[in-house]
């Protein structure tokens, strides 16, 4: 198993200290640096390209910008937001700026690995006990992006649609369609295209938005051809 590399930024000492013991322990992980302020991300960004950097947002400088910045100047690097804020606004403004995860600090190891494992195979995380909460908080966002124009899907598609609202993994719609997981990546992007989503995420927030805009079933997989929903 490769080594996942990352990067972590947090103005206090003691947070710093304990997430590196913590992640060392870790099989398969390995910090490779450390900084305390918003230009710390980009820097590390810049410099070490890990594969993950994990960020607190309440630092000096603009973390936001930092958080964009870095994923332009290293685009394989994913970012978890590792914060004490609980604010919507927050969770909304980090996964705007290109923020891959949202995970709250007082959320267990456990979680802050999982996290970290989830986004660098290309998923979206947030704290379980959060995450409802931000989804309603992006859907309408969502909604307004998908509803100027009319989306149509095939029926392998619709299939895909329809397990990513019951919380699919990758692997578990390939194993339910019979098909492969760089399959069920190529019907993601495709998606993510359609639905102008950047990630898996804002594509089941805009599924949902459309089946709950007046459509009985819009993404039943037995529907014999292609159709357009607005």
């Amino acid at each position: 198993m490769s080594t996942v590399s990352i990067g972590l930024v947090d103005d206090h000492p003691l947070m710093i200290e304990g997430i590196v013991a913590l992640l060392s322990r870790a099989q398969g992980l390995e910090v490779l640096s450390t900084g305390s302020t918003a230009r710390d991300i980009i820097d590390i960004s810049l410099r070490f390209r890990p594969d993950v950097i994990i960020v607190d947002l309440s630092m000096a400088g603009d973390v936001y910008g930092a958080i964009a910045t870095s994923v332009k100047v290293s685009p394989n690097t994913k970012v978890v937001a590792f914060t004490a804020a609980t604010g919507v606004d927050s969770a909304i403004r980090a996964l705007d700026a290109g923020a891959n995860g949202y995970v709250l600090k007082g959320s267990s190891a456990k979680e802050l690995i999982q996290a970290v494992e989830a986004v660098r195979h290309g998923e979206t995380y947030i704290t379980q006990s959060f995450a409802s909460q931000v989804i309603a908080g992006l859907r309408n966002a969502s909604v307004r992006r998908v509803a100027a124009e009319a989306v149509r899907f095939s029926i392998r598609e619709d299939q895909v649609i329809r397990l990513l609202l019951r919380g699919f993994t990758n692997k578990a719609i390939a194993d339910s369609l019979k098909i492969s997981e760089k399959t069920v990546k190529n019907y993601m992007t495709i998606l993510m295209q359609k639905l102008n989503a950047r990630n898996r995420l804002e594509v089941v927030i805009a599924a949902q938005a459309l089946s709950n805009d007046g459509v009985d079933d819009p993404f039943g997989a037995a529907n014999s051809r292609p159709r357009q929903l607005s």
